[in-house]
């Protein structure tokens, strides 16, 4: 294909733009030297990323079997864009001030600046791909990619996180394409041989036919390998360790963004078993891995030391909560579950904004050296503490209206099943609202240790635009939903079943 032509047919489809921006960005970026051009070029290529994922609302392209938009997955495409744009806008100030404190080498500048669009492109891979066995090797690459981004400090803690992280992922994923063979096995003798028995668009037209019994074992490993990276209970030993050792940007876009994939592809299977009326009902295990999650994320909340950890287990709750309205299932939980996806999202990436100029302003991750943010640094402190209390669930925050969508959605159907999620939310409440205190209202410490890198003024608009963007979105959702948003939810919700 001729350069004119590859130009013309990217021009034409939006999608093979989306996933083209990133790819070649990271090949450029790999070789590109200069870190604070590749900052520059990270945030440009991430914004020509996003506006790209804007044209499919007024463009969507024709399906292949490779590649597709539908409902479902515009909008996660849409917010995981928007969410590696800010993100990257954080991450110039951060990287800036880690180069500064030489914490980090202009090879691993390179190589990070290189994995962050090479992230990008792996998650934007798998929830496009129209082809069961594509969004499985997207999701591992995603994978491969993050265990490289973990390891970035090469410290003792953060090598032996990226390992934990890749050994229990790539088991989880294995156990993932042992399901992903399963549901092709069903799909075989109806679908035929090749492609056509791994798209998704016409795998669900024609679930009511597949064999019930293989979709019930295939759902089993599908839910333990895809939960895994969920970060699920108890499968979930990685995540506190992986958002605790790497650079913050990652544990941001970790949290708000490739935990968000990983259910998706969950949920896509849920689809076909949903499908079929033979299959035993997928709800009450993802209920039960839902509310296990839920309550040791809640308990464990009391014991952190750290505070990047602390959020960990405050994303392996709400993902846990997620996890539970989409098992509950019918228009309203699947409405909440959808919304909360988008809230939590924009609030924990922003809370790990927050999180990263406090590390470094204070020179530590230890929550009992965290003190008085309001007094120290105002603004800072200030945002941070209505993003804290955002994802805690109070309103009139937008995590607050998806919570109480999932309650009274749950009290209407089974009332026995919202006495323990409601226990479960208010004991992890209570832990966000008990270190909240001292991080926020507390005396500052009297000998402070010494920041990481010199904070400049321009520094400090990267670091502050995109948190004080995520928190404002956070708190204007909680007071009105556009109607466009609110009909897109509801369809979406339905297809869900």
């Amino acid at each position: 294909m001729s350069l004119d032509a590859l130009i013309i047919a990217l021009s034409d489809n939006p999608l093979l733009l989306i996933l083209a921006i990133p790819l070649a960005s990271a090949g450029f970026l790999a070789v590109l030297p200069g870190w604070r051009l590749a900052s520059w070029l990270n945030i440009a290529v991430s914004g020509a990323t996003f506006a790209a994922s804007l044209s499919l609302f007024s463009h969507r392209p024709p399906d292949t079997r490779l590649l597709f938009i539908d409902d479902f997955n515009i909008y996660l495409v849409a917010l995981t864009t928007f969410v590696g744009f800010t993100t990257a806008i954080f991450s110039a100030g951060y990287i800036a001030r880690e180069a500064d404190s030489a914490r980090l080498s202009d090879l691993h500048l390179r190589f990070y600046h290189s994995m962050y669009q090479a992230f990008l492109f792996t998650m934007l891979l798998a929830l496009t791909a129209n082809n069961t066995g594509v969004m499985w090797v997207a999701v591992e690459a995603a994978t491969l990619t993050t265990v490289l981004m973990v390891s970035l400090y090469r410290t003792r803690e953060a090598i032996e996180a990226a390992w934990k992280y890749f050994i229990l992922c790539s088991v989880g994923i294995g156990l993932a394409l042992f399901g992903t063979t399963l549901v092709y096995l069903a799909a075989q003798p109806v679908m035929g041989d090749g492609a056509d028995a791994m798209a998704w668009t016409l795998l669900i037209k024609q679930a009511a036919r597949f064999h019930p019994d293989l979709l019930n074992l295939a759902f089993v490993f599908l839910l333990v390998g895809y939960g895994t990276k969920v970060g699920l209970a108890p499968l979930h030993a990685w995540l506190p360790d992986a958002h605790a050792e790497g650079p913050t940007p990652i544990s941001a876009v970790l949290s708000g963004l490739l935990l968000n994939v990983a259910l998706y592809a969950l949920l896509r299977f849920k689809m076909l078993i949903s499908a079929n009326p033979d299959t035993l009902a997928p709800g009450p295990l993802m209920i039960l891995m839902g509310l296990s999650s839920l309550f040791l994320s809640g308990f464990m909340l009391y014991r952190r030391g750290d505070i990047k950890r602390l959020f960990a287990y405050s994303s392996i709750e709400h993902m846990g909560l997620i996890t539970f309205a989409f098992g509950m299932g019918g228009p309203l939980a699947n409405f909440a579950g959808l919304l909360h996806m988008t809230m939590h999202s924009l609030t924990k990436s922003g809370i790990f904004f927050a999180v990263g100029a406090i590390t470094q302003n204070g020179g530590t991750k230890r929550l009992n050296e965290i003190r008085g943010l309001t007094v120290s640094h105002p603004v800072l402190g200030w945002t941070f503490a209505i993003a804290v209390l955002a994802i805690a669930g109070l309103p009139p925050m937008g995590v607050f209206m998806s919570e109480f969508l999932v309650v009274s959605s749950t009290f209407a159907r089974q009332p026995l099943l919202a006495i323990p999620l409601i226990i479960a939310l208010l004991v992890a409440f209570a832990a966000l609202i008990m270190r909240l205190q001292a991080m926020i209202f507390g005396a500052p410490p009297p000998m402070p240790r010494h920041a990481h890198g010199q904070q400049t003024t321009f520094g400090t608009v990267l670091a502050y635009t995109p948190l004080l963007l995520h928190v404002g979105l956070v708190v204007v959702a909680g007071l009105y939903l556009p109607a466009p948003l609110v009909r897109w939810f509801e369809h979406v919700a339905k297809l869900l079943g």
